[in-house]
């Protein structure tokens, strides 16, 4: 299983299954981050916390822990 937070910079993956429960995953379906979603990665903090992404058009700061509950291809 391949997640959003092991994706490097550069790279546009497209969103297979949130995992996660109720308001979690809520907030990340909320934020445009559904099933067939293509996600543009923009940078990686060195730390790896926060992941800047584009989605839908606008652009996302997501925390390593919501990153790893977004299984991508």
């Amino acid at each position: 299983m391949k997640t959003l937070k092991g994706i490097p910079c550069g790279q546009t993956v497209t969103v297979v299954k949130l995992h996660g429960e109720g308001a979690v995953k809520r907030r990340i379906m909320d934020m445009g981050i559904t099933k067939g979603a293509s996600i543009f990665v923009r940078k990686v903090a060195p730390l790896g916390d926060p992941v800047e992404v584009t989605v839908r058009g606008y652009e996302l700061s997501l925390r390593k822990a919501d990153a790893e509950m977004i299984e991508v291809q």
